[in-house]
């Protein structure tokens, strides 16, 4: 059953996928404004933006032109980027582990902050402290991550200089990376100045992207652990003298983890969206970054590659989540 449902969804992704690669194709070029009138010098000639034309297969009709560029990206070609004039899935493969950092780090710091409030929320239930751990949640959850990115910035990277404001790793620090996968790497080679150092650039931006989520996670997660502890099962360990955070930890949280589950890997789709203003922001140079540029300079092959990296991790993201919740759920997966 598992694996039809794979299948099933593994076809709709592809179809979702295309459709959307084909509505921004349309959308881009309907749009005003012509990419070559941005690349051409002073004085060119007709012929020469002719040419400029029919080499990024502009001359086509708009069904030619997506035909054309649907059989390259099959075979793995994406295009060649207009105003950075370098093949296009070599800069995306260059940004994107840069990104993937920071989101991975994004969701693991609002996993641990967002299950600890709930789990001290859920403690506290029915004493003063309830009602104020739920008010700032519902303040702080009507905060974006912009706004988080810009106080960052002016507290602990202005007024209180401690986290670097800018980039993804110190200039000066004298080392080859083999694989553009920063943090890990220092790790794994003991670098410990590179690893601390990578950490440093990435400490505001992932507690711009993490908090907005954090947020989300608690209001869920302790939602569900409170309809857990009057369940019959809760109350049949509280008789056998179980400690009530045994009682959240061990018997409550396993059963309430699903929907918090499901929910934040939707949340995490967004949060990946989310490193587009958070990245510019910091100037962090990741897929989010670089797409702002892609949008302002008109790069339609950088745009397009863009478009299908994020629709592409969108559809992995989600086809994690069901197989994992699925795997915590036994009803999910004998269903």
């Amino acid at each position: 059953m598992i694996a039809i449902s794979i299948l099933n969804r593994l076809i709709v992704a592809t179809v979702t996928l295309l459709g959307v690669a084909a509505i921004v194709f349309v959308l881009l070029r309907i749009v005003p404004g012509d990419p070559i009138a941005m690349m051409i010098a002073p004085g060119a000639s007709p012929a020469d933006i002719a040419a400029l034309r029919a080499r990024y297969g502009l001359d086509l009709s708009l069904p030619a032109q997506f035909g054309v560029w649907l059989q390259s990206v099959l075979m793995g070609d994406f295009g060649t980027s207009i105003s950075l004039r370098r093949d296009v899935l070599e800069l995306l493969l260059g940004r994107l582990p840069a990104t993937l950092e920071l989101a991975f780090a994004a969701l693991i710091v609002a996993l641990a902050v967002g299950g600890a409030v709930a789990v001290v929320g859920t403690l506290f239930r029915r004493t003063p402290l309830e009602p104020a751990i739920d008010a700032t949640n519902g303040v702080l959850l009507a905060v974006p991550d912009f706004v988080w990115a810009l106080a960052l910035v002016l507290v602990v990277g202005v007024f209180i200089p401690i986290f670097p404001l800018s980039g993804r790793i110190d200039p000066t620090l004298s080392i080859d990376f083999f694989t553009p996968f920063y943090l890990l790497e220092g790790l794994i080679r003991f670098r410990l100045d590179v690893f601390f150092d990578v950490a440093a650039h990435m400490v505001m931006p992932v507690l711009a992207l993490a908090l907005p989520l954090a947020t989300v996670i608690t209001r869920i997660l302790k939602e569900a652990l409170l309809e857990a502890m009057v369940q019959d099962y809760v109350l049949l360990a509280r008789l056998k003298g179980m400690s009530e955070l045994r009682l959240v930890l061990q018997e409550a949280l396993r059963n309430a983890v699903g929907p918090a589950l499901s929910l934040t890997g939707v949340q995490f789709t967004f949060l990946v969206g989310g490193t587009v203003i958070v990245e510019r922001i910091f100037a962090y140079p990741g897929i989010g970054n670089m797409a702002i540029d892609a949008v302002i300079n008109r790069d339609l092959p950088l745009i397009q590659g863009l478009v299908l990296v994020f629709g592409a991790i969108f559809i992995v993201i989600n086809l994690a989540v069901d197989l994992l919740a699925a795997a915590l759920n036994p009803r999910l997966r004998h269903g």
